[in-house]
């Protein structure tokens, strides 16, 4: 009833961990069994190992969360070599998130993720947290538009591209990946946000700024995955501030094709669980017996 497709994948329903806060799935699996998921998104790797940023890493806000990982993860050959056996383990799809701190670095990690067991690459070129590369990417069409077509000419994997909402306008960002050989959606990464400690007098952060989400970021989150389904007709994993069933399906009913759970994960760690038996239910409910019967309906 609330199996969903991808570009052809099948995922038994339409709730995927979100890349940052789920790692790769040991840690949650020892709360649950993480085979009940429709999708896992690895933590976001870059071609080399990173430690990320110094300083503090997360601040909780009010309805939220900020952060300033920095991208800290074993790097592609380190979750091929350490992370990916586990996953393939699991009954689930897998998405690899990649980022890059330069166009040369997102095509080698491309090529290595090709010759592996990943259904998806999400290419990230969105992260506000580093100091170069990500967002720089995702913030001006002609950037975006020169990353993602020389990306696509490498991947033989479904790649999906993960917009910022920073953007300039996220309705002609998508237009222009989707253009660009983008062959799916996900928004909307975390926005780019400051919090001071006011008796430091100084920023929170040693970036300065930080990535903020939760469920503050829900309503304009929300209005841009409506605006950009209304422009590209390719698969959208919607993002931002899902805690509740309430709110995939409002991402559904907005054009999503699935949802990702970041923030939420922090909050209860099988959170997601409870995302999918609140869709079943609602589902019942309501005599739907698809969710074809209700994506897109605003």
């Amino acid at each position: 009833m609330t199996k969903v497709k991808i570009l052809g994948v099948e995922l038994k329903n339409p709730v995927i961990a979100a890349s940052g806060t789920f790692g790769f799935g040991k840690e949650f699996d020892e709360f649950f069994s993480i085979d009940k998921l429709g999708g896992i998104c690895s933590k976001g790797l870059t071609l080399n190992k990173s430690n990320g940023n110094k300083g503090i890493r997360i601040y909780e806000t009010p309805a939220g969360l900020m952060n300033s990982i920095g991208l800290q993860n074993p790097g592609v050959e380190g979750f091929i070599r350490d992370e990916l056996p586990f996953l393939q383990g699991k009954d689930t799809v897998i998405f690899a998130n990649l980022g890059g701190h330069s166009l040369d670095e997102y095509l080698e990690g491309i090529e290595l993720l090709n010759d592996t067991s990943v259904d998806f690459i999400e290419l990230n070129i969105s992260c506000p947290n580093v100091k170069e590369g990500g967002m720089a990417f995702g913030i001006k069409c002609n950037t975006a538009e020169s990353v993602v077509k020389e990306a696509k000419k490498v991947s033989k994997k479904p790649m999906i591209v993960k917009l910022s909402p920073n953007a300039e306008n996220i309705q002609e960002m998508a237009y222009t990946c989707v253009e660009s050989g983008a062959d799916g959606i996900s928004l909307v990464n975390t926005f780019n946000a400051l919090a001071i400690d006011i008796y430091n007098r100084r920023p929170v952060f040693n970036n300065i700024t930080a990535g903020l989400s939760g469920p503050c970021i829900k309503p304009i989150a929300l209005r841009m995955v409506y605006e950009v389904s209304k422009v590209v007709d390719v698969p959208i994993l919607g993002i931002g501030g899902i805690t509740r069933a309430e709110d995939a399906i409002e991402y559904i009913m907005a054009g999503a094709t699935a949802v990702q759970v970041g923030s939420g994960n922090f909050i209860k760690p099988d959170i997601t669980l409870d995302i999918i038996a609140g869709i079943e239910e609602f589902m019942e409910r309501e005599g739907i017996k698809s969710l074809e019967e209700i994506r897109g309906i605003i």
